[in-house]
């Protein structure tokens, strides 16, 4: 008997148990991760915490349930995204801002620079409006950008640009509830930059980059800086080797184009100034040493023709090496830059140089020829004149100690130079508005170093001259 009331119990328990284990009908099973969802947040209503403590209960987002699809929720497949905002209205507002985040090289020779920014458009389209109960916005990636519509900006005068692609597409959109959007990508454009190379080295530059809308003229996409001239922010990191950036600033006109109307243009001023050290060094210094050098030949005897001719070729086989390195590395523009200054009037200073030996060997030359014809035609009469001949040369031609003839004719500095004394007869028929006598004694004086001597003040002088003119100017 009590066997059997055992079992009875048994049986009755068991069918207790295995009832409320059953599901009703059309009840589902609970999922694991809803049913972990449910514990940890019956575990933190549950649990007292204080302030500040990592574990926290967030209020519910139907924006972020993960049974919803963001197309779902932004309607896109109930709209035509291919038309832009409040078509057949007032023009669109789109503002944009710019954060630059490096400029990486400028040339000269191609006329442009390369920068990588951040471009930002913001507007508003109410038809991706939705509901949320804490106004958050949601963010996306670049794969939604292409089914619905955002501005078709483009930089005008561009050679190339791209969007970086690592390790994704560099694209965000962020959409807020109220229907504001905010559109990101990063950006490396290569555009053109037209130079003026007048002053260079010694010159300023102005760059633009111009951001304008493809299709959408005034009337349909009004194109502004959101906040200003704040709307462009740039790296403090940001140097470049051959300038110094000196601002950055904004502007906004109007373009014109004669088949399509007229667009909203954003433009993004840079100025720089170039470093001067570096030409300096490489181009200045040896230019002007070049010219220095070749001023050596002046003090070097005249007759040392080995020594002067080779001096002045390597200074202006130099000069032309420098002159051929500058321009190598620049454009070839139809006007005269700065250092073409420079260095053509350093190079006609050099090779002035070399005609200044050349012309010193040429007189000298004459000058010696001179002297040997005139010892072949003066015979030792030593006082004997000749009364048929007009005018006879009564004195032996001789090299005379300067002592003996005292200081007529001696330069300054009381230097050795080479003279001759000829003493000269002349008949009483002969008379000429310098000499009246009928018999003198005339000293002839012959310097061939006098070009030298001045070119040795002349063209320092000259050239010193010129670089103060020069450096007033360009500097």
């Amino acid at each position: 008997m009590q066997m059997e009331t055992v079992l009875v119990f048994f049986c009755v328990g068991l069918l207790g148990v295995s009832g409320r284990s059953a599901p009703k009908p059309g009840q589902k099973l609970e999922t694991y991760k809803q049913s972990r969802l449910r514990r940890e947040t019956t575990r933190v209503d549950g649990g007292n915490h204080k302030s500040g403590s990592p574990i926290f209960r967030r209020s519910p987002d139907m924006t972020k349930s993960p049974m919803t699809k963001s197309e779902q929720l932004l309607r896109i497949d109930d709209h035509d995204f291919t038309m832009r905002p409040a078509f057949g209205g007032p023009p669109i507002p789109v503002g944009v801002d710019v954060q630059v985040e490096s400029l990486d090289t400028i040339s000269e020779v191609d006329m442009d620079f390369t920068m990588t920014l951040y471009l930002r458009h913001y507007w508003k389209d109410e038809r991706l409006s939705f509901p949320s109960t804490n106004n958050q916005s949601m963010t996306f990636d670049s794969r939604l950008v292409k089914k619905i519509w955002v501005p078709d900006m483009f930089f005008v005068h561009s050679k190339r640009s791209f969007i970086h692609d690592t390790t994704t597409d560099n694209v965000m959109l962020r959409v807020y509830p109220d229907g504001n959007v905010l559109y990101s990508l990063r950006v490396t454009v290569t555009a053109m930059c037209n130079m003026d190379l007048s002053r260079f080295p010694l010159d300023t530059q102005t760059c633009s980059l111009e951001i304008e809308s493809y299709a959408y003229t005034d009337d349909d996409l009004m194109l502004y800086w959101k906040k200003g001239n704040e709307s462009l922010n740039t790296d403090d990191r940001i140097s470049l080797s051959q300038f110094f950036i000196q601002k950055f600033h904004t502007t906004t006109k109007l373009a014109f184009y004669s088949s399509t109307g007229w667009y909203n243009r954003l433009y993004i001023h840079f100025t720089l100034r170039r470093h001067v050290f570096f030409f300096l060094l490489q181009t200045y210094f040896p230019a002007t040493l070049m010219v220095m050098l070749s001023w050596v030949s002046f003090w070097i005897d005249r007759r040392a023709v080995p020594a002067r001719v080779p001096l002045g070729i390597t200074t202006v086989l130099t000069m032309s090496t420098i002159i051929t390195g500058v321009n190598a590395s620049m454009p070839r523009v139809s006007y005269i830059k700065a250092v073409d200054i420079y260095l053509w009037v350093s190079f006609v200073f050099v090779f002035l140089s070399v005609i200044e030996y050349a012309a010193v060997n040429y007189l000298t030359t004459v000058q010696e020829r001179r002297e040997r014809k005139l010892r072949n035609q003066l015979p030792c009469t030593c006082g004997i004149a000749n009364p048929d001949e007009d005018m006879m040369m009564t004195t032996c031609y001789s090299d005379v100690d300067p002592n003996t003839t005292g200081t007529y004719g001696l330069p300054e500095n009381g230097g050795r130079q080479e003279r001759i004394l000829a003493q000269l007869s002349l008949s009483d028929s002969q008379r000429t508005s310098r000499v009246k006598t009928t018999r003198g004694y005339v000293n002839i004086w012959i310097d061939t170093h006098a070009i030298d001597k001045y070119s040795r003040v002349i063209f320092p002088a000259a050239y010193s001259l010129f670089n103060i003119v020069y450096w007033s100017i360009y500097s």
